[in-house]
């Protein structure tokens, strides 16, 4: 096939590839719809993937991955960077030029009989400011339909490409899926990624993770913006003014819940709406008039299915509804749809789980693995905004960081300027639950929730927000939640989901200057009848008075914890600062509230 470009930097570099991975053939991808019919024909041919009920699912496909490659592989995961101090003492670290020798033995012959397909892709809206391109290579049909859902893909990402050399390049071979030649590696010099061993979307899909936040963060620290593991979402009051936030939240704290929040009947009979910009990565640049603007460089959602239903997340459910690829989820073999647990209490009684064998929901395993997913196009969804493809993004009053702590952190508090803030974002944490693997309550950092997708040394991405700070004329405020604190029985406090909008509002009316705050050791917090309890049941303003207390003996417990995290970068010295001393502030604080 004809190359869909004259770009010789683009040209050289895949020719250099197909020598290495020796390809069958050279398929360009141009996003048209006749060629990726005829690409999901061949797939549903050779089983790679299987068509779903097209009145039920119209347009969906259900993909199984191989039983050893079913989640992302921190462990096979490396930044290459010339020095181990870039890469910094959080990320996996080996030198490029042992790496380059290492993965080209694997890749070498590695397409053999197989096809290799040219992806261009851009993150965000082509030709916007935001938009970085990218190429990935790869041998499978199912990485080619999921990155056209995922990115805006085909030859308008070349027009706009024109003769520059500045593209991500990207190369992903499915080789054996040996998970013990797994790797997924950036090269953050070179804007290079390369994956080999997998056909899991989150080791596959180039312009994900790999792009869109480790070589990105390292861009933005070189080019002076953002790329950030945030949701975006808009809030729009009864008086139909949209206010907008990027929040940061670790695995299982209900991120994408947040992101395609439904507001609680009391807020929704009085016109209050929420607008889903992003619900995973924001790329964020100062704009013309001096504040923040944020856009989703992605095109659509990347979900864990099981526990999505009509109850915890009807915006998610609804985007699956066409268009999609589920994978590693139940085939319902009645009537060719699909399952998953916490969908409902109906499970099909013939059926096929994850792993293609028969399966009795009635035997106690699981039908669709826990970490199964569905890739569905963002405009599917009922509450995206109207500013999804904005190429200016939107711009942000405020940026939230949460996590799911017990006891120690109150539902919410601000930080005291800028600098604070970034403090606060480094000291994010999360307890371990039963579901998580080890034991219950273990405390775990996940500075900015960033720790695994962070594409140079943390100490100097902290720097780059300190950095940041003091060019941003108008910043938005920063503030931290937390959704999960417990009772003394164990039971959740906070009910969470759409409640969740009563905080927010109070987070808004913080940025506008519209209602006080109280100042404790640990940042800003509201007074407890400031946040609206009409309609809760259960909470009254004493509740709230609970979840809005600070624990001094705990906080001073936590601060063991935060400064053996901080120590994890003594050997190159690049906490900044300005952390040292929001630490060393925030323990004379304590000290002298008890």
């Amino acid at each position: 096939m004809a190359a869909l470009t004259n770009n010789k930097y683009v040209l050289d570099w895949i020719d250099e590839q197909v020598a290495l991975c020796q390809p069958d053939q050279v398929v360009w991808i141009d996003g048209s719809e006749e060629q990726l019919n005829a690409l999901r024909d061949e797939a549903c041919s050779t089983g790679e993937i299987i068509r779903l009920n097209p009145e039920k699912h119209p347009g969906c496909f259900l993909h199984r991955t191989a039983i050893n490659d079913v989640a992302r592989v921190e462990n096979r995961t490396f930044i290459c960077t010339p020095t181990r101090k870039e890469a910094g003492p959080t990320n996996n670290w080996m030198d490029p030029a042992e790496m380059y020798a290492k993965l080209n033995k694997l890749y070498k012959g590695a397409m053999k009989g197989r096809t290799m397909y040219v992806i261009p892709y851009s993150m965000s809206v082509v030709g916007s400011p935001f938009a970085k391109y990218g190429i990935e290579l790869t041998d499978s049909i199912y990485v080619v339909l999921n990155m056209v859902i995922m990115t805006r893909a085909g030859k308008q990402v070349l027009e706009a490409l024109g003769d520059s050399p500045d593209f991500i390049k990207g190369l992903h071979a499915k080789a054996d899926i040996d998970e013990e030649n797994r790797y997924i590696v950036q090269f953050p010099q070179d804007n290079a990624i390369c994956s080999v061993n997998s056909g899991y979307g989150g080791n596959v899909l180039l312009g994900k993770k790999c792009f869109a936040l480790r070589i990105a963060s390292y861009l933005g620290h070189k080019e002076g913006w953002l790329a950030e593991h945030m949701l975006i979402l808009g809030i729009e009051n009864p008086q139909g003014e949209i206010r907008y936030l990027a929040a940061a939240f670790p695995s299982a704290c209900g991120k994408t819940n947040l992101a395609m929040l439904i507001p609680p009947e009391v807020y929704r009979e009085k016109g209050w709406k929420v607008w889903c910009v992003g619900d995973d990565i924001a790329w964020i640049r100062i704009g013309e008039d001096g504040r923040l603007w944020a856009c989703n460089p992605e095109n659509g959602f990347f979900g864990v299915a099981p526990g999505t239903n009509v109850k915890s997340n009807p915006n998610a459910l609804a985007a699956t509804r066409s268009n999609t690829i589920f994978t590693n989820v139940v085939l319902n073999t009645d009537d060719n749809t699909v399952w998953w647990e916490g969908l409902d209490k109906n499970p099909p009684k013939h059926a096929i789980n994850w792993k293609g064998e028969p399966w009795d929901c009635t035997d106690g395993s699981k039908g669709a693995h826990p970490n199964s997913r569905f890739t569905a196009p963002a405009e599917n969804c009922p509450c995206i905004s109207s500013e999804f493809n904005n190429p200016k993004g939107v711009p942000l009053s405020a940026i939230v960081f949460g996590g799911r702590r017990a006891k120690t952190a109150p539902l919410v508090y601000q930080s005291f300027d800028w600098d604070h803030g970034v403090f606060v974002g480094s000291i994010m944490a999360s307890e371990t639950t039963a579901a998580a693997a080890g034991a219950v309550g273990v405390v775990r950092r996940d500075p900015m929730a960033m720790l695994p997708f962070c594409g140079y040394n943390m100490g100097d991405y902290w720097q780059h927000w300190i950095d940041m700070g003091k060019k941003i004329p108008n910043k938005p405020k920063i503030f931290n939640v937390n959704w999960f604190r417990l009772d003394d029985e164990g039971h959740f406090i906070w009910p969470g989901f759409g409640d969740n909008l009563r905080v927010l509002e109070w987070i808004m009316k913080r940025c506008f200057d519209e209602v006080d705050a109280v100042e404790t050791p640990i940042g800003y917090m509201p007074n407890p009848e400031d946040i609206n309890i009409d309609g809760l049941d259960g909470i009254t303003l004493d509740t709230m008075k609970d979840l809005l207390s600070v624990d001094v003996p705990m906080w001073k417990e936590d601060l063991k914890s935060i400064k053996e995290f901080y120590a994890k970068f003594d050997e190159f010295d690049t906490v900044p600062a300005e952390l040292k001393a929001h630490l060393a502030g925030l323990e004379d604080r304590l000290n002298k509230a008890e």
